[in-house]
């Protein structure tokens, strides 16, 4: 490990790709047990259950004395939101899930956005838009690039949809820990940031809202994002090793 960058082993590789794959399939469970009039509090003791059934335990759960199995953010929550038992899902909401295992030394995180009914126009161009700037910045995660690179993709897709890219909020490196390094930010600043090379797992997340880029964090749970004018956000996040040649999409549902 460095401060810029952590390559792991062939090991370690094989241990994170499980983790990551049982993530995935945990992720798709509990957006599939999800219905309106369910409470945020009953889906993460869903996501508890789903978790434990995979032998491993939540990699949320107690990190930074964060209380929730998995993080469920709704409407204008960006990230970091708490199930809580008075809030209850309705048909016109958008839900973002963001899920991590970990089991057998390895980590998996991953997160996904959807909505009930049939989802406003805005909404659409929410959901597209930070769906395909994910696209984008996995397609420059290549051995020889920089970070740079999956930053601009990700940003360029942001502004062709129109929306606020959070920049309090990034990417990470991810593997045997849940936050290794490097950063991977979705808004380029200065720098190329970390070198790409094999060995290389990382965390592409846009976390894209419909009106501005600024947040605000709960003054009460200190945890929960919001956008800071109550507009809607969404929040996509594949785990991505870096190869030789394709980058490998370590939560795609191919892997379950």
């Amino acid at each position: 490990m460095s401060r810029n960058q952590v390559i792991h082993t062939p090991d370690e590789i094989a241990r994170i790709r499980r983790a990551a794959a049982l993530t995935a399939q945990v992720r798709d469970e509990i957006a599939a047990a999800a219905r309106p009039g369910m409470t945020t509090f009953d889906l993460d003791q869903v996501a508890g259950e789903l978790i434990r059934a995979t032998g491993g335990k939540s990699a949320f759960f107690g990190y930074r004395g964060y209380p929730g199995n998995i993080c469920i953010s709704v409407n204008d929550e960006v990230v970091h939101g708490i199930g809580r038992p008075d809030r209850i899902l309705l048909e016109s909401d958008i839900v973002s899930i963001d899920v991590g295992v970990e089991i057998d030394g390895g980590v998996g995180d991953t997160a996904l956005t959807f909505g009930f009914g049939e989802l406003t126009p805005d909404l659409k161009r929410l959901l597209t838009g930070t769906r395909e700037a994910l696209d984008a910045g996995i397609r420059q995660a290549r051995r020889g690039n920089y970070i740079r690179n999956i930053s601009h993709a990700v940003e360029t897709v942001a502004k062709r949809y129109h929306l606020g890219v959070v920049r309090e909020y990034v990417g990470h490196g991810c593997g045997t820990s849940l936050h290794e390094p490097p950063e991977v930010p979705n808004f380029v600043g200065y720098g190329k940031g970390a070198l790409l090379v094999p060995g290389m797992v990382i965390c592409i997340e846009p976390m894209l809202n419909l009106g501005t880029h600024k947040v605000t964090t709960d003054s009460v749970d200190h945890w929960t994002v919001r956008t800071r004018d109550g507009a809607c956000a969404a929040h996509f996040e594949h785990m991505v090793l870096i190869t030789e040649n394709e980058p490998e999409i370590l939560t795609w549902p191919k892997t379950m």
